[in-house]
């Protein structure tokens, strides 16, 4: 575990439907690591400096509110990852059967793809264009 004044690590929640499925899915497909599981509730992944934290429905991020809000997955508020060749990350995520947002967009800083988790959380793969 890292201590909180380590600003090397960046730490995002994502809530999550299954933290199972999610923890497959993001060491299958994106190259994250386990740094700790505690199912069915939540886990850990990491990759590089990123922390990942799937919360589920039974972990404190994922209970209902005060107000009455249930925190949920989706939206567009995204971790963003840095590849190197997005064609190719781009054939084998669909070949893996998993759902991309758009094709790849172009423009003046590079190229991108956003896909979805197994709870529809976006991530956005992102190669920098060539100077």
């Amino acid at each position: 575990m890292t201590s909180a004044s380590d600003d090397s690590i960046v730490s995002v929640r994502y809530i999550v439907d299954d933290v199972q499925a999610a923890v497959d899915f993001y060491t299958t497909h994106l190259g994250f690591t386990v740094a700790s599981v505690v199912l069915p509730a939540f886990a850990d992944v990491r990759r590089g400096n990123l922390r990942l934290l799937l919360s589920g429905p039974q972990s404190s991020g994922g209970r209902v509110l005060p107000d009455g809000r249930r925190p949920q997955p989706g939206g567009w508020n995204r971790i963003h990852l840095i590849v190197s060749d997005i064609g190719t990350h781009v054939d084998r995520l669909r070949t893996a059967g998993v759902a991309l947002r758009s094709d790849v967009i172009t423009g003046p800083g590079g190229q991108q793809v956003v896909l979805d988790d197994p709870s529809g959380n976006p991530v956005e793969l992102f190669e920098p264009a060539r100077a």
